[in-house]
């Protein structure tokens, strides 16, 4: 009893470090995972807190756990569009990139460290995938807004490079103790990492889905840890059948993230405090483990090692894998920056030690001592980088307030919070200028610290934060007043959309891209006016009805033929 006290004890002690850390993360510039490390690190048998821990076989199980919750959480946040964008370059980044930058690595390693060949492509291996993770973490921390495609390339990369290296790092070491039984083996090994992993988390992702909304739970608590099941569910099952259990949880919340669930926003929420408990736990675990003795021993060899796949490396793997995709120059120099190391080089390095694999304790540290230059430079410099580029913006402030729909059963309708943009359609504004659709209503303004009771006169700054109740299917819509890229809606024949009477011809043109008008100023409901005797007029595309409610019309989508 009294050594689980002292366990809990310590936890909760390592825990608040942790969490406080990340408070100064932001004010010194420093990436949050690197805190997290040094808390660990400052904790150990050489720290200040004198914890002796040495056991890899834990430390390796822990972490694959934590890193799952990390990618479930990356994967529920990663819309299916990004994916679509990206698959592409990501997918040629996470396979021959990772190749190309184990192999340029594994041969700089095996010169610096005057290691045999194999050892050192075993190091390039380890190291030559970006971390998700780390990159998760960095992105999302950084405070800019990056092009949206180079944005899902990076996650989709970090979320889906795992296999390549794991595929690498075992298939060398099978090679290195004898225990590789044949090249058959080791392509097999291959497919079933990307093919079980894929298919194994699409398939529990999308009975992830429908679980949850047919559920009926009583306790709305539930619905968190349900959805986390099925992540672990993907994990474990992919891992059993001999897949990757990190592309199938991640691809497992890409999944459920992108079906319409109950009680989504909760579920949400619940993860992301997960993959911070997650991130806080694997690097102070990583910490712990450390011996800044052991890494001082190797300090010059792992310099030399990090400046080749930093400034050598990846920039080739890059250069190869996606410039085919059409990415500009800067952005492939973004690219080529943001190879992140974290906690999965760290966790893969722990295989060697298990294996037996002579100088595996050397190898452990040098990769360690990589990482951590990783993370420090790259990490530390990605916003300064990315200003030099002239890439993305300074992310959007976060609101002082939240307001969203935690539903237990489908409903019609959704909150959304819309940050307004300098060149948005609505800056500038009076709310009775934007002529609303009928089911969207602006609930709440929130400017700086003061909450505002919007009113037909308030007129939306830019930065203001603006809360619509609206209809599900009317998203599209009001997207475009707030998104100054957003397309014009797609429209279908049949769609049916409701507007005040009072409102212009030349407003649903300017805020919807619907119709060309000829008489800006004309009212919409005047046209009913002129056509009383069948109550049908025309507008462009759009055939205009009397609405259900008083002084509202209905615009119908019936191109003419």
């Amino acid at each position: 009893m009294d050594l689980i006290n002292a366990v809990m004890l310590l936890a909760g002690v390592l825990l608040l470090l942790g969490i406080v850390s990340s408070k100064f993360s932001a004010r010194l510039g420093m990436p949050v995972l690197v805190l997290f490390l040094a808390v660990g690190m400052l904790a150990g048998s050489e720290g200040l807190g004198r914890i002796a821990f040495e056991n890899y076989g834990f430390a390796n199980s822990v972490g694959s756990a934590a890193l799952a919750l990390i990618l479930f959480d990356g994967g529920l946040r990663t819309p299916v569009g990004s994916v679509r964008a990206a698959w592409r370059p990501a997918l040629s980044l996470s396979t021959l990139g990772v190749l190309l930058t184990s192999a340029l690595t594994g041969l700089a390693a095996a010169w610096v460290m005057d290691a045999p060949l194999l050892h050192g492509m075993l190091l390039g291996a380890i190291v030559g995938s970006t971390d998700a993770a780390a990159v998760f973490s960095v992105l999302r921390s950084s405070g800019l807004t990056l092009p949206e495609r180079l944005t899902a390339t990076l996650e989709v990369e970090s979320g889906s490079n795992d296999p390549m290296a794991i595929f690498l790092t075992l298939g060398i070491i099978g090679i290195i103790t004898g225990t590789a039984d044949s090249a058959g083996a080791l392509l097999l090994m291959f497919v079933l990492q990307f093919g079980v992993g894929a298919v194994v988390g699409v398939g529990v992702g999308r009975a992830a889905a429908w679980a949850v909304n047919r559920a009926n739970l009583d306790h709305p608590g539930l619905y968190p840890l349900l959805a986390m099941a099925f992540g672990l569910l993907a994990f474990g099952l992919a891992a059993v059948l001999g897949g990757s259990g990190f592309l199938a949880v991640y691809v497992a919340g890409i999944a459920l993230g992108n079906s319409v669930i109950v009680f989504r926003p909760g579920i949400f929420f619940f993860h992301d405090a997960a993959a911070w408990l997650g991130q806080i736990v694997l690097f102070v675990m990583l910490g712990l483990l450390s011996f800044p003795s052991r890494l001082l021993a190797v300090a010059g060899d792992g310099l030399l090692i990090a400046l080749v796949l930093i400034f050598v490396a990846r920039p080739i793997a890059v250069v190869v894998s996606a410039r085919p995709f059409g990415f500009p120059p800067r952005e492939l120099a973004f690219l080529s920056w943001v190879g992140l190391k974290g906690a999965v080089p760290i966790t893969l390095a722990t295989f060697p030690l298990m294996a037996g694999v002579p100088g595996s304790e050397v190898l452990f540290n040098a990769v360690f001592f990589v990482v951590l230059i990783s993370a420090i430079t790259q990490g530390w410099s990605l916003p300064i980088v990315a200003r030099w580029l002239k890439l993305g913006r300074p992310a959007d402030p976060t609101p002082p307030l939240s307001v969203e729909i935690n539903a237990l059963r489908h409903v019609d309708g959704e909150i959304v919070d819309y940050t307004v943009a300098p060149s948005a359609r609505v800056a500038g504004r009076l709310l009775r200028e934007l002529a609303l659709p009928e089911g969207a209503h602006v609930t709440l303004v929130a400017r700086g610290e003061a909450v505002i009771m919007p009113r037909g006169a308030t007129v939306l700054q830019p930065g203001d934060h603006v809360f619509v109740a609206m209809r599900t299917r009317l998203k599209p819509l009001l997207d475009r007043l707030f998104d100054p890229d957003a397309e014009a809606p797609t429209l279908t024949p049949g769609l049916t959309l409701g507007f005040r009477a009072e409102s212009t011809v030349g407003q649903l043109h300017r805020f919807f891209g619907i119709p060309d008008p000829t008489n800006p100023t004309q009212q919409v409901g005047s046209l009913l006016k002129a056509n009383a005797n069948d109550q049908v007029a025309r507008l462009g595309p759009f055939a205009v009805t009397p609405g259900d409610e008083p002084d509202y019309v209905t615009l119908t989508y019936a191109p003419k033929t």
